[in-house]
């Protein structure tokens, strides 16, 4: 069972096989906890007629699992001398390069290092340690055997994560040519409609801007822009030039030149014109870029962006008739290419009327 804070291990455990799927991130005021209690007695009695000793369980492939497992979560590090400790228990041959060898391969998905008090309610919501799992896919060996007798794939099956991620279909980046200090990057949202709107206000004194915020451009996708303009290198306000600033964190769903650089995530998919989360972003959210672990989040809870999601509405058309309207209809999004639907052979085919 989850003991006090000790998130790291508590989520380790799991994914090591050894405690009731769900365990670790259910937080204690959660009417499911005692009944995780009764079934976790139960299990072990359990255990004892199945025969099923922790040794069975502790593999060597469920200690590269849990290895990962600390890795995708930024965990303790406490946790390598404790996972040590066990391996060298379960007669699991454990060394310090095995720890760097999949730290290498395995992305930083979450962390749940001591942040505030429901840190582990807030991992719980979002999807908790099965989702967490769920996207590390063949970084785990899901084949491994766990306490409740089924595998760990089949423990994990179900694992969704629930908050938004601001690129679902993908987002591009050149690391390269931005500063590496925003490589991992948290900052307040500062959002533009569309061009027309960040022209007119990017350079005003009065903007509420610092070197920490994101700038959002909306609206600049195949769909919005149209035609997904090369806007995606947007302009560093003047005031900020005037302090030095040379880069900042700039987020839109349009393209950017070859000679273009900063700290640019372009391509965002889906779009904002069409409903994407980009639309949903309002000056202040808190956005997080991460790129060693490919991650763009809108730290936003879900029943703030359900709420948005409802009061949304598209925009209206570009064009209501002729070329224009027809783009608009079958141009894909920059994730498949920005072709033409019936082009690319992804339009659906109308079954055929017979008379």
């Amino acid at each position: 069972m989850t003991m006090g804070t000790a998130s790291t291990m508590a989520a380790v455990t799991e994914a090591l096989g050894l405690t009731l799927p769900g365990a670790s991130s259910i937080p204690a005021a959660d009417a499911s906890h005692p009944r995780l209690a009764s079934a976790s007695g139960r299990r072990i009695v359990e255990m004892v007629w199945d025969d099923l000793k922790p040794r069975d369980v502790a593999t060597a492939a469920a200690f590269d699992n849990a290895i990962a497992t600390l890795m995708a979560l930024s965990g303790s590090t406490n946790g390598v001398i404790h996972l040590t400790a066990m391996a060298g228990r379960a007669g699991v041959d454990l060394s310090l390069d095995r720890f760097d060898e999949i730290s290498r391969r395995t992305p930083v998905l979450a962390n749940i290092r001591p942040a505030g008090k429901y840190l582990m309610e807030d991992f719980y919501y979002a999807g908790g340690l099965r989702a967490l799992l769920r996207q590390l896919g063949p970084g785990l060996d899901t084949e491994c055997p766990t306490v409740n007798g089924k595998t760990l794939g089949a423990n994990i099956a179900r694992g969704e994560v629930y908050n938004d991620n601001l690129a679902p279909d993908g987002a591009v980046i050149k690391p390269p040519a931005m500063e590496p200090r925003l490589r991992r990057h948290r900052g307040p949202a500062v959002v533009f409609r569309d061009y027309n709107d960040m022209s007119a206000r990017i350079d005003d004194p009065a903007l509420e801007v610092s070197a920490d915020s994101v700038l959002v451009l909306q609206n600049g996708g195949p769909q919005g822009g149209p035609g997904m303009p090369e806007w995606g290198q947007l302009p560093i306000p003047k005031k900020l030039l005037a302090k030095g600033v040379r880069d900042m964190v700039r987020i839109s769903d349009a393209r950017m030149s070859g000679t273009s650089y900063g700290a640019c995530v372009l391509h965002v998919s889906p779009e904002a014109f069409v409903g994407g989360p980009l639309a949903l972003v309002k000056t202040g959210d808190m956005i997080e870029l991460d790129v060693p672990g490919r991650r763009l989040d809108l730290a936003v809870a879900e029943e703030e962006l359900k709420r948005r999601r409802a009061q949304w509405t598209p925009a209206e058309p570009h064009y209501p008739r002729g070329y224009g309207a027809l783009y608009s209809q079958h141009i894909a999004q920059a994730h498949l290419g920005c072709d033409f639907d019936f082009l690319a052979g992804t339009a659906p085919v109308p079954e055929p009327e017979i008379h």
